[in-house]
């Protein structure tokens, strides 16, 4: 039996688990998702600095409407930006499970981008290789994710129509989100994973060699004692926020020549002396990676100077 509805003005605890503009759902902490139909909340005042997975307070405003008061202090952040824009994606993560596919093309690029958003919120990284059942497409998906396997990042390699429980001791009693660009099929591995969940799929565009946006808004979900989000599908992963030094520290593979440089500010360029460099024509640092650091770097340094007005 469905417990009551809050009265007005009553002040409430929950967990965002839906973020859509300044429109959100709050599930009411102590009260199990299959007892109770979420919050409709709106952010009190103009700005809307709320993530899925935020804790919150609330005051109930209705008999199915409240307005949120309060954000609780995260445990880290998920979040993307360029020199004028930030779009906060999930809070209060433990672990970014990154999907990718045989079929359509994934960028490696985006996948170096993520990593970094994850490794600078001090979270762990799990990339999954879908539609793996491919085996033309496989070889070319094994050469593009190699690099990060290396660097210690496991790959789980599934097919989501068939073997989508593979993944579940992965998501046991973690707080995790599905990442990745449109067409990986994250919308299916939510629904294998949770039939109630009910995600809207559709077919790949062969024209684009894209998918299709197919969920336009993140959706948090009980799962085996822990949490799934599954989030809208990304062309573009902008870390604007991250300093230079927080960038570098997000390379993995950086941490043991980060200040061995012969020059305190070496730009790890041309300069003489510099550590990166060596490791780089060592071999000790990815050609790839390297370059994925580099491409970066500049972005950073150019949404900096347009966010100035340079």
């Amino acid at each position: 039996m469905s417990k009551p509805r809050q009265k007005h003005g009553t002040a409430l605890e929950g967990v965002i688990v839906a973020a859509f503009g300044r429109h959100y759902e709050v599930v009411v902490a102590g009260q199990a998702r299959q007892e109770t139909k979420p919050l409709k909340c709106y952010p009190r005042g103009k700005k809307s600095v709320f993530a899925c997975g935020d804790e919150v307070e609330i005051e109930a405003t209705g008999s199915d409407q409240g307005v949120i008061t309060a954000l609780k202090p995260r445990r880290n952040l998920l979040w993307r930006s360029d020199a004028f824009r930030e779009k906060l994606i999930a809070a209060n993560l433990s672990q970014v499970v990154l999907v990718t596919a045989t079929e359509p093309g994934f960028s490696d690029l985006l996948i170096s981008r993520c990593i970094a958003a994850a490794e600078s919120q001090h979270l762990r990284t799990l990339i999954v290789l879908n539609k793996a059942d491919l085996a033309d497409s496989l070889p070319a998906a094994h050469r593009m994710l190699a690099p990060f396997e290396r660097l210690g990042y496991e790959v789980i390699e599934l097919s989501a129509r068939a073997g989508a429980d593979e993944l579940r001791p992965y998501l046991a009693g973690q707080r995790s989100i599905f990442v990745g660009q449109s067409g990986m099929g994250k919308s299916t591995l939510t629904n294998a994973l949770i039939p109630e969940a009910r995600a809207a799929t559709r077919e790949i565009s062969e024209a684009l060699n894209s998918g299709k946006h197919t969920t336009t808004f993140a959706r948090l979900y009980p799962l085996d004692g822990g949490w799934l989000i599954d989030s809208p599908g990304l062309q573009a992963f902008g870390l604007a926020h991250l300093t230079p030094d927080e960038l570098a520290a997000s390379f993995v593979e950086f941490n043991d020549h980060l200040g061995k440089c012969r020059f305190r500010d070496c730009r790890h360029e041309s300069e003489p002396g510099c550590a990166l460099q060596a490791a780089l024509a060592s071999g000790a640092i990815d050609a790839r990676r390297f370059e994925h650091y580099r491409l970066i770097r500049d972005e950073i340094r150019e949404a900096k100077r347009q966010s100035q007005g340079w």
